[in-house]
């Protein structure tokens, strides 16, 4: 599983961004500050594998902690720009940042460039395990004991969520009835009966 620590300041993102990526199989740290970066990543730098970072932080600004983490590591680097913010971009990359994306942005896009950057880093290997299940995140796909289980797309989705969030459990206490979840910002019901559909070719009971 990638794991990233997140830069950034605005609550709203991060919490919007964290839930996002966990469902897409990673595993997020966040910090809302320069000094808190810094001093995580002094004892931890090895326990990540990106670093998003915003440009500007209340505390503090990312170029800086960006210069720390390039001289010392080989921490893969993607800043969070202002859209249109020129010099932000140029200077991150000057300072050895290895992609920017510029906000307000597609969270998929986001999700692309990091797997295209854990592939240049030879780090392309996010996979989430459960008993005889194994998901290849990076490819997209699902198999039991070796042998590829063909999903629907949101049949995916639903696996990586419940997979993210104790998913046996949820799935005892969730049946019969709805669940309520949030795909890609968007609330919706699914139905146990859905769920159940989802657990047969997965066989989630030992």
């Amino acid at each position: 599983m990638t794991r990233i620590l997140l830069v950034e300041d605005d609550a709203s993102i991060v919490a919007n961004l964290t839930e996002f990526l966990q469902k897409e199989g990673f595993a997020i740290t966040s910090v809302d500050g320069q000094l808190k970066a810094l001093t995580l990543l002094e004892t931890s730098a090895a326990d990540f594998d990106l670093l998003l970072l915003d440009v500007s932080l209340a505390e503090g600004n990312g170029f800086a902690i960006c210069r720390a983490v390039k001289s010392t590591t080989s921490l893969p680097v993607i800043f969070l720009t202002a859209s249109g913010d020129e010099y932000s971009v140029v200077t991150g990359l000057d300072l050895g940042a290895d992609d920017y994306i510029a906000k307000p942005f597609r969270p998929r896009e986001l999700v692309s460039r990091i797997h295209n950057i854990m592939r240049r880093y030879g780090k392309a290997n996010a996979t989430l395990e459960y008993r005889n299940l194994m998901v290849d995140v990076n490819r997209g796909t699902v198999s039991r004991n070796g042998q590829e289980i063909l999903l629907s797309a949101l049949e995916y989705r639903l696996l990586l969520y419940f997979l993210n969030k104790s998913w046996y459990d949820t799935l005892m206490h969730t049946i019969p009835g709805q669940i309520m979840l949030s795909i890609t910002g968007i609330v919706i019901f699914v139905s146990a009966a859905y769920v159940v559909k989802l657990t047969k070719p997965i066989e989630y009971r030992s």
